[in-house]
C-alpha cells in the first residue's frame, strides 16, 4: 500500500444511528483478533484481512471516548501475585539499573531532555485498581500506581494535537497508541504494583498501564517515549495483531 494512501470507510447514511452502525461493524473486524496466526499465504487473503483490520481500527477509534473510564474495583479485589506474561521466561527480563537509567524523549516534544528515576518518582502519582485483559483470554485485577501519561506529556511540552505516542523498551519491544488514549486519565506510567516498586519481571522502571486496552498494548521496561503524526505500529501489530485493540 502506498504510504499516503488512505483507506476510506464506507459512507454512512445520515438517517442511520451512526454509533449503532459502528457497533455492528465491530463484528466485521472480529476475525482480526486471530491475525497473529498465519491464516493463509495467499496475498489476496492477507490483503483482505489487512483491510478488515484497518476498518476495525476505524470503528474502535470512533467508539472510543476519552471521558469513558474502565471499571475500577475495591482494593480487596486486587491480586498480590500478579501473573507474569511475556514471550520469554521471567529470568530473561532485562535488568535496568535505577542509578543510570534515562528516559529518552523524541518527536513532537518541546523539551527533549532525558529524565532520570529521581525525577520520574517525583511526579504526582495516583493509584487504580483495574482489570488487565490479555489477548490470550485471561484477565486479572491489580493495583497500579503511577503518573498519568497526560501529566507527563504536558510537562515536557508534547504536541497534544499529534496523532500518536510511541514507546521503545529495553527488551526490544515497541508499541504505540493514539493520542486520545494517551490523554485518558486512567492511562498511567505505572511505577508500582501492589504498593511496591515495580519488580523487574513486570517492567521496571515502569510500564504503560492502559485499562482500556488489551495487555499487549501496554509496554514494559520503557526507555523512550516519542510523539508523532505517523503511525509507528507495534511489536505484535507488525506481526498481524489489531492496532487499536481497545476493550
Amino acid at each position: 500500500m502506498p504510504e499516503n494512501e488512505i483507506i476510506q470507510p464506507p459512507k454512512i447514511n445520515a438517517d442511520v444511528d451512526r454509533r449503532k452502525l459502528l457497533r455492528n461493524g465491530l463484528s466485521l473486524g472480529a476475525l482480526t483478533l486471530l491475525t497473529g496466526c498465519d491464516i493463509s499465504d495467499d496475498d489476496i487473503v492477507q490483503q483482505m484481512f489487512a483491510r478488515v483490520s484497518r476498518w476495525n481500527n476505524f470503528v474502535q477509534e470512533e467508539l472510543f471516548s476519552r471521558s469513558k473510564l474502565a471499571p475500577e474495583y475495591p482494593e480487596s479485589m486486587a491480586v498480590k501475585n500478579f501473573r507474569y506474561n511475556a514471550w520469554y521466561q521471567a529470568p530473561l527480563a532485562p535488568v535496568i539499573e535505577a542509578s543510570t537509567y534515562k528516559l529518552e524523549l523524541a518527536g513532537l516534544i518541546a523539551d527533549k531532555r532525558p529524565w532520570n528515576m529521581r525525577q520520574l518518582y517525583g511526579l504526582p502519582q495516583r493509584s487504580q485498581v483495574t482489570r488487565h485483559v490479555c489477548v490470550e483470554g485471561w484477565s486479572m485485577i491489580g493495583k497500579w500506581t503511577g503518573t498519568p501519561l497526560k501529566t507527563f506529556l504536558t510537562l515536557v511540552g508534547a504536541d497534544l494535537t499529534a496523532k500518536y505516542v510511541g514507546f521503545v523498551c529495553a527488551d526490544g519491544y515497541y508499541e504505540s497508541i493514539d493520542m486520545p488514549t494517551a490523554l485518558q486519565p486512567q492511562t498511567i506510567m505505572a511505577f508500582k504494583l501492589s504498593d511496591n516498586i515495580l519488580p523487574t519481571k513486570y517492567g521496571f522502571p515502569f510500564k504503560i498501564r492502559i485499562p482500556t486496552k488489551l495487555g499487549f498494548k501496554q509496554p514494559k521496561f520503557v526507555t523512550a517515549i516519542y510523539v508523532t503524526n505517523r503511525n509507528p505500529g507495534g511489536f505484535w501489530v507488525d506481526r498481524g495483531y489489531n492496532w487499536f485493540s481497545g476493550i
